[in-house]
């Protein structure tokens, strides 16, 4: 395993870090368990998740939330100083007015109760898991700055930001002597570019990390679905995930899939390993955060990690996704 530092700090990361949106949510915990220390065993010190990580994402309740966190607290039990532990808040986690957001009043309860469950004393990266409108971007950031200066935190981070929204915080954060957004964590894979349009470009500007999740296109670039015909049981796609259906309607991904499988087949590769080996290829990637429900996906997915595309292979890759649309 590689490790790249995290955007201007001195925090060094795994260039593949593990999420585990998956955990308490479509697998168990032992079938979590066997997932975390196969990512552990393989050199992985970036554990990502979020307080909402749980069976209510699918059931639509914000009271079945959670699993994700205390999966991963009970797992690490006197291994804590292994990882570099990130969780995430915004989303809604309870049925009271202010069970979501990023007020102080629910960033101190969020982040306490995320606490709890991971069974630690701190948090590695703290983020913000989009943003949020309603709340002053100075109230958020004065906030995170009061819980870094107790110690609950070590660095933060903004998730699903554009770039816009990222300059502003940094702009809040050096008017008033805070501590700033260290990363930010788009998604990122061959049928999702569009953050190399301003995001990129500002995150290289103002060292910021990137931590890319989806680099596989949420299952779709491990070529497991095809176009016409039923997912494969077990799957995200199957289990009615309304953010994977969403992406493959009027998405040309099922084109793309066909286009550069003959690249992936022409090393030896898998379809899963070469699309993500495309991501770690790209020097402005921090960490691309894996996504992984059982132990052979994480040691399949790292097997050519350490390995790049040639600049051939990248060009003909932009100018096959020209075509498709998925590139400008």
């Amino acid at each position: 395993m590689k490790y790249r530092r995290l955007g201007r700090t001195g925090l060094k990361v795994s260039e593949v870090g593990l999420g585990t949106m998956a955990f308490g949510r479509w697998i168990d915990e032992q079938a979590s368990e066997a997932v975390l220390n196969a990512a552990l065993e393989a050199g992985i010190n970036v554990v990502d998740t979020a307080d909402i990580y749980g069976r209510g994402m699918d059931l639509g309740d914000p009271t079945l939330i959670g699993e994700s966190e205390e999966i991963i607290g009970n797992t690490l039990r006197g291994r804590r100083s292994e990882v570099i532990l990130a969780t995430k808040f915004h989303a809604r986690v309870g049925t009271g007015v202010n069970d979501a957001g990023q007020s102080r009043y629910h960033i101190y309860r969020a982040l306490e109760n995320s606490l709890k469950r991971l069974k630690t004393d701190y948090v590695d990266l703290y983020q913000v898991h989009s943003f949020d409108a309603e709340t002053p971007i100075e109230e958020t950031l004065r906030t995170l700055d009061d819980l870094i200066r107790q110690g609950k935190i070590r660095y933060i981070g903004c998730s699903n930001y554009a770039a816009w929204q990222l300059a502003k915080a940094h702009g809040v954060s050096a008017l008033n002597g805070l501590h700033r957004f260290e990363s930010v964590q788009p998604e990122y894979s061959l049928i999702a570019r569009d953050m190399e349009r301003e995001l990129v470009p500002f995150a290289e500007s103002e060292q910021v990390g990137i931590l890319v999740y989806s680099p596989l296109g949420r299952g779709i670039l491990t070529g497991k679905y095809r176009q016409g015909e039923a997912p494969p049981a077990e799957s995200r796609l199957a289990a009615g995930e309304k953010r994977l259906e969403l992406l493959l309607q009027g998405n040309p991904a099922y084109a793309l899939v066909d286009a550069i499988k003959p690249l992936a087949e022409a090393r030896g590769w898998t379809l899963a390993q070469f699309a993500f080996t495309w991501v770690l290829s790209h020097s402005y990637v921090s960490s691309a955060i894996l996504g992984a429900s059982k132990p052979e996906h994480v040691r399949d997915s790292l097997r050519y990690a350490d390995e790049r595309l040639t600049p051939e292979e990248l060009t003909e890759i932009d100018e096959i996704s020209k075509k498709l649309g998925l590139f400008l």
